[in-house]
């Protein structure tokens, strides 16, 4: 995977923090699964990024 790719699933597992520390502070529950979603979906993309690396 490039540098790009890395860039951009970082920006999202961050992106997903900040959305679940905000529905936390909020009450609104649908925020905080969508962050929650948005840092499980960053964490798989790295694993098969990892997973890709390993095979070079």
């Amino acid at each position: 995977m490039g540098l790009d790719d890395k860039i951009s699933n970082a920006a999202e597992k961050l992106g997903g923090q900040a959305k679940e520390s905000t529905g936390k502070a909020t009450g609104d529950e649908q925020l905080q699964a969508e962050g929650q979603v948005d840092q499980t979906s960053a964490g798989l993309k790295k694993v098969g990024e990892d997973v890709k690396d390993v095979f070079k």
